[in-house]
């Protein structure tokens, strides 16, 4: 028994994908189970704890914060059972599921139609906006996710500190993919902590410009930035690995067909960056990879066939090659 629900965050489980990579030991760390269904459930609520502990947040205050969406759905039901008001900026990418599940915990949205005009990026207009909010509300507070020292250290205490205990600390190499950098930059201290010789794996979206990559358009929410965060230049990746959307999409059905795990875009795009860094080190004994969230909200997006051909520009039945490329891949 926990005392709510916030308790049940972590400990999630790790389950090997033996079906998808049957030469090599993958193992998933399924993020989806936890309350909020995605890996965020971890940085929200150690964001705002560290915020209340040093009193930037105040009791019964409002927290303004950007997100994709799964950050947004983590804080909503964080904020409610700590008495918080919390208002969300999210931008047209977002999942209507997700939206929609933010303001039956209580939260606020602000949604964000256009890019910022000087840079054509969403993501830049939303930390604008949650800018103005922060003028506009007395006494509201922005956690930041994309710099706060909470966010990979929940990662660091948490998600990499189960899959190395779980581990016995043998590793070759963990794969996460990127947005605020938080799971990456977590994972990574905690192995440089403790020396491990496990490599950090960085998936990253084309059209990203994290770790140097070139900005362009993106239509899956929940990986990449528009801009360089603060916490992506505290950690130095062993390999990047850029994935494209057609490859992401490709990523999530194959687990899904073949693990039974419904999972959304970012975590389709690490099985595919998995299926990659296998081909190019056969040598790789046991690899730790994350499943940041559930499938559920993509149903609409990733799922649907006539979504991807219209905003993907990809038929059904060149998806569906990609498809089975990957699951024969390693077989």
């Amino acid at each position: 028994m926990v005392d709510d629900i916030s308790a049940a965050v972590g400990n999630t489980p790790l389950v090997r994908l033996s079906r998808l990579f049957p030469h090599t030991q993958v193992l998933a760390k399924v993020e989806s189970v936890n309350p909020g269904g995605s890996a965020k459930d971890r940085p929200a609520a150690a964001m705002l704890d560290a915020a209340l502990a040093t009193g930037e947040l105040a009791p019964g205050g409002t927290v303004v914060e950007s997100s994709s969406g799964n950050l947004g759905l983590a804080l909503a039901r964080s904020c409610t059972v700590r008495g918080i008001t919390f208002v969300c900026v999210v931008d047209s990418r977002a999942n209507t599921t997700t939206v929609a599940a933010i303001k039956a915990l209580g939260g606020k949205i602000e949604l964000v139609m256009e890019p910022d005009p000087e840079t054509g990026d969403l993501l830049t207009a939303r930390i604008k906006r949650v800018q103005q909010l922060l003028q506009e509300i007395p006494g509201a507070v922005n956690l930041y996710q994309y710099g706060n020292p909470a966010n990979p250290g929940s990662h660091r205490d948490g998600t990499m500190r189960e899959i190395a205990e779980a581990t016995d600390h043998q590793l070759d190499a963990v794969v996460a993919a990127c947005s605020t950098t938080g799971t990456i930059s977590g994972c990574a201290a905690y192995i440089r902590e403790h020396g491990m010789k496990t490599k950090v794996i960085a998936v990253d979206a084309v059209g990203s410009v994290l770790f140097g990559g070139t900005a362009g358009p993106r239509n899956l929410p929940g990986m990449g930035a528009g801009f360089v965060t603060d916490l992506s230049r505290t950690v130095t990746p062993d390999q990047v690995l850029r994935v494209g959307e057609r490859d992401c999409v490709a990523g999530a059905r194959a687990l899904a067909r073949t693990e039974g795990i419904l999972a959304g875009a970012s975590t389709g795009a690490v099985v595919h960056a998995v299926a990659r860094l296998l081909t190019e080190h056969p040598g790789l004994q046991r690899v730790a990879m994350l499943v940041h969230d559930g499938g559920l909200p993509y149903m609409n997006t990733v799922y649907d066939d006539d979504w991807v051909a219209q905003h993907l520009g990809v038929s059904p039945e060149s998806m569906e090659r990609s498809v089975q490329e990957l699951t024969e891949a390693n077989a």
